[in-house]
Formats: structure tokens, C-alpha cells, sequence
């Protein structure tokens, strides 16, 4: 039987209107309250998934892509994911809960402090998916930052938080050796034990310790990014990382062993992060369902293409509807703030092809049997999973898509049979919380 991998839901909308431009909207849900996410993330706990992500974007964007992002919902309006998350732990026992936080825009202290709570409160089932968009730093007085600065300023934020997370002082005691917790004479805690550090660095001023109980673990650190620094950032700092790469056994062996050799030289091992690959699979009924399905996508119509060029001027912040489909994307015209996966994702190994071609391919849908897309039966994404499993060592998935009801039964309704029967998606949860769910085998 095949090994068990791990698997997850990338709720890829994050919390604004899900559903909205498909039939889905019409089953009533209000996308404003909990009740939606509730029914949604019971279902993903007894589907076996490990976490729930939450995307998350500050801005609506700049000023030539506001109205791409909010005619159809694409990129807002959006609330807070931070603040749903008790709602989703009050609804699930065992399911991991990793909201987006940016590393720029939210101050250390204050993200120290609303992790150190949430972890306590949800009995260790509290993870951060630590994000370096630029984009939203005029939101707070920011000055924008290049991508490979934003990742030096990531660095220092990330290791202020870890050291605010242990200000409490180590010893054997889950909460620090300053706690005393002694109740014969009233005394809860020694002041002498505790890190009263001063930090001033390169992007950020704070002092500890931290005005909160430490952790018996630190809550788990999700990462993106494909670029050489997202990699190092992820080898040296996740227990997760988000992968997009081509979906084939050389790809995904060669994605893993890039970011396990940047964990190495962290003084890491592979045993300390988990490559979970994202993708949005197209789960179908039959073979031939789906032959149809990538068949009327091969010749996709301006429609297609305009629907295409909206995500990614959204994800970009950068307005390609304004540009000649004809020619290639001139130099230039991605900002600084754009990460080089995000760029890479577009133009592939063809930074000279008209637009025009760049997004007829990302309109156009593949087979999962021919591992060209992610369009096919059950069975088949199973053999495909199994595949990777076996030739690639790999990890496991993190699926894509709407935090609704419909989308996840569709997604899920025939998948979890076939992944279980395989030995590929755990039948039980043990007890260890997010770090539990993603290190347990």
C-alpha cells in the first residue's frame, strides 16, 4: 500500500465573497458570516486534511487595477482571516488553522501576541502563513521595499517574533522559567527570569518580553514563494512551504531538494518542513468528462482570455488588459513589488511570446492523466498523488479553492474515497495539534 501523505485546503479567495461569478452564489450563503466557513471546515476535518490556509491581500490595489480587482470580486472586498479563525477552531477539534499575516505590515509585538493567544486558545492548532507583499505598506505610512529586501525585513521580523514567543525564559516548564505559579503565597511569576531584551534593527524597534503565557510549541510557519530567496527564507525559517512547480516526479524531486538544500545549510533537516504542493484539481465524473472539459478549453475565447489577463493583473497588480495581446510584455512593466515566481508564473521559459500566447496557455486546461493539468477522475488523481509519492518522495497537496460547501463536496465528494482506499489521506488525527497533523508521519 502506498504511504500516507499529508494533505491541506488553501482557501484561495480568502475571507470575501465566496462563490461569487459561479452557480454556487445561489445557494443563499452569506459570505459576511461564520456559519458559511463553519460547515466548510467540518467537512475538510473529516475529509483528513491537516490545515486550513487562509489567503489574505491588505490592499485592493493600486489605483490602474482597483477596478479589476473589485468588479468581480476577484481581489476583494475581503475581511480580516485573523479574526475568523476562532470561529473555525470553535467548529473543528483537530484541524490546523493557518491565517496570511504580513511580515511588513503588521508590527512584531502585536503578531507575537495575537499568535501566543490564538495558539492557547485553539490548544496548539494556531499557524502563520507569513507573507512579504509590498504592495500594502502605503496602507500604514510604509515605504514599498524591493522583493529581496522585503525578505531581509521578513528575517528580522520572524526571529522577533520567535524571540518575543520566548521571552518567558527556557527550562523544562512549558511556560517558561518565569512562571512560578505558586499559589500558597500568591506568586505567579518571577520578573528576573524573563527577556526584558531592546531590539533595533534594520526595519523594526521593539522591546520584550512579551505580555503573554509562552507556548509548549511555537505555532507553525507557512511560506510561499518560488523565487531564491522564498526558498532560502522557507528552508531556513517554515515548517511549511507552498510549492508551485510543474506537477511532474523530476519537478517535484527537484523543487523538494532546492528547498531542503537551502534547510540544510540553515542547519536544518528535511524532517523539520513539509513541500506541500498547491494546485486546484478538476475532479470529474469519467474519463470522458473530462476529455470534453480540456477539449472545449483548447482554443479559449477573448472572453477566456480577458478572464485570464483579470486574475493576473489582479495577483500582479499590474494592468495587462491595457497592454498589446500581440507583443510581448514590455521590460518594465512589472514593479518591484512583483515576486519573481509571480512573474515566472506567467511568462514560463518564454518571456518573449505575445501575451496574447502567454495567457491562452494559462486559459487552456490539461489532463491529469497525461500530467499536463489537473483535469481528471478520482482514480486518476489518486495514481498521480501515488506517483509522486513513489518516484518523487514527495510530501503531499495543498488543494485550492473557495472556503464554500459546494466547491469542497465537489472537490472532495469522490476524492476522499479513492485517496483513503490507497492508503494516501489519514483516517484519524492523533493528538498534537498543527505541528501534530503536519509531523506525525
Amino acid at each position: 500500500m502506498a504511504e500516507l501523505q499529508h494533505f491541506g485546503y488553501f482557501f484561495s479567495r480568502g475571507f470575501g465573497p465566496q462563490a461569487w461569478g459561479r452557480d454556487d452564489w445561489h445557494w443563499g450563503h452569506d459570505w459576511t458570516k461564520p456559519d458559511l466557513y463553519q460547515q466548510s471546515v467540518r467537512a475538510l476535518e473529516q475529509a483528513g486534511m491537516d490545515l486550513v490556509i487562509a489567503e489574505d491581500a491588505i490592499s485592493l490595489g493600486n489605483p490602474a487595477t482597483l477596478d479589476l480587482r473589485i468588479r468581480q470580486a476577484y481581489g476583494g472586498p475581503k475581511h480580516d482571516p485573523l479574526l475568523l479563525a476562532p470561529y473555525l477552531f470553535a467548529a473543528t477539534e483537530h484541524l490546523g488553522i493557518a491565517p496570511t499575516i504580513n511580515a511588513g505590515f503588521t508590527p512584531p509585538y502585536l503578531a507575537a501576541r495575537q499568535a501566543a493567544t490564538l495558539a492557547h486558545l485553539s490548544g496548539g492548532r494556531f499557524g502563520l502563513n507569513v507573507v512579504t507583499d509590498t504592495g500594502s505598506a502605503r496602507h500604514a505610512g510604509l515605504a514599498p521595499l524591493p522583493h529581496d529586501a522585503a525578505y531581509d525585513r521578513a528575517e528580522e521580523w520572524l526571529q522577533l517574533v520567535r524571540r518575543l514567543w520566548h521571552s518567558w525564559g527556557t527550562d523544562d516548564s512549558a511556560r517558561g522559567a518565569g512562571y512560578v505559579g505558586n499559589a500558597s503565597d500568591w506568586h505567579f511569576a518571577d520578573g528576573d527570569a524573563l527577556d526584558a531584551f531592546h531590539h533595533e534593527g534594520a526595519y523594526f524597534t521593539a522591546d520584550g518580553p512579551l505580555n503573554a503565557l509562552p507556548l509548549d510549541t511555537d505555532p507553525v510557519i507557512v511560506s510561499p514563494g518560488g523565487s531564491g530567496r522564498g526558498l532560502g527564507f522557507a528552508g531556513t525559517h517554515s515548517d511549511v512551504q507552498l510549492a508551485l512547480a510543474p506537477l511532474t516526479a523530476s519537478a517535484v524531486r527537484d523543487y523538494r531538494a532546492r528547498v531542503l538544500t537551502a534547510a540544510s545549510d540553515a542547519g536544518r533537516s528535511a524532517d523539520d518542513i513539509r513541500v506541500l504542493f498547491v494546485l486546484k484539481p478538476v475532479v470529474v465524473s469519467s474519463p470522458e468528462e473530462a476529455d470534453r472539459i480540456v477539449a472545449a478549453s483548447e482554443h479559449p475565447s477573448d472572453e477566456a482570455l480577458r478572464a485570464a489577463a483579470v486574475a493576473w493583473s489582479s495577483d500582479s497588480e499590474t494592468d495587462l488588459l491595457s497592454l498589446d495581446l500581440d507583443a510581448p510584455i514590455p521590460d518594465g512593466t512589472f514593479g518591484d513589488h512583483v515576486s519573481a515566481g509571480t512573474i515566472r508564473g506567467l511568462v514560463g521559459d518564454t518571456p518573449d511570446a505575445p501575451l496574447r500566447e502567454l495567457l491562452t496557455r494559462k486559459a487552456r486546461l490539461g489532463r491529469i492523466r497525461t500530467r499536463d493539468g489537473f483535469v481528471g477522475t478520482a482514480e486518476e488523481f489518486a495514481d498521480f498523488a501515488e506517483e509522486l509519492g513513489a518516484d518523487a518522495d514527495n510530501d503531499g497537496f495543498i488543494l485550492s479553492g473557495d472556503l464554500h460547501p459546494a466547491q469542497v463536496y465537489r472537490m472532495l465528494g469522490d476524492l476522499v474515497p479513492v485517496l483513503r482506499q490507497r492508503g494516501l489521506l489519514r483516517r484519524e488525527y492523533g493528538d498534537g495539534g498543527i505541528r501534530g497533523n503536519l509531523f506525525d508521519f
